[in-house]
């Protein structure tokens, strides 16, 4: 794993003295250190190295599993605080101490996997979500009459009288 040496965790300058131990001290023996015992303890570096990386990997698994379960977590408790608001109506006192519970605003995957907090932009249609439900009717302008098609309530008022549909005041 740790094999370039940028990713080796042994310092250049103990690199170098290991390789001239390898080549051209290779046949010299001082007591108790020679090539071999180098080379056993740069080995030695590099296992615990490894052995850290693995636990860091362990340690970034283990923190998105509990990201994961604090957010599965968040959104049954926002669940079962709107329930429970629902619940208190007729109880003030419960009603008064679920006012005073605010939970984190809920966060959701994003296209990238990434996780990032719910939050609309403002104004912006894009981005909000559709609205359910029939879409409402549309609505005269401000400062148009009810008369825009045309017709005068003098001719409305004449036309009710003929059909018999509706009686206007005269007045």
């Amino acid at each position: 794993m740790f094999d370039s040496n940028e990713n080796d965790p042994i310092s250049p300058a103990l690199r170098a003295l290991l390789e001239l131990f390898s080549t051209e001290l290779a046949e010299v023996r001082f007591p108790d250190m020679n090539g071999e015992v180098l080379d056993a303890a740069a080995e030695q570096v590099r296992e615990q190295a490894e052995a850290v990386a693995r636990a860091q990997a362990a340690l970034e698994s283990a923190r998105q599993a509990l990201q994961e379960s604090q957010e599965a977590l968040l959104q049954k408790g926002q669940r079962a605080l709107a329930y429970a608001r629902v619940f208190s109506e007729e109880n003030a006192e419960l009603a008064a101490r679920l006012e005073g519970i605010h939970l984190p605003k809920p966060t959701r995957k994003g296209a990238t996997g990434g996780v990032e907090t719910v939050s609309a932009a403002q104004g912006n249609d894009e981005n909000a979500p559709r609205r359910r439900g029939r879409p409402p009717k549309a609505r005269a302008a401000s400062g148009a009459s009810l008369f825009t098609d045309g017709a005068t309530p003098e001719a409305l008022a004449a036309h009710a009288h003929q059909t018999g549909n509706g009686m206007l005041s005269e007045a």
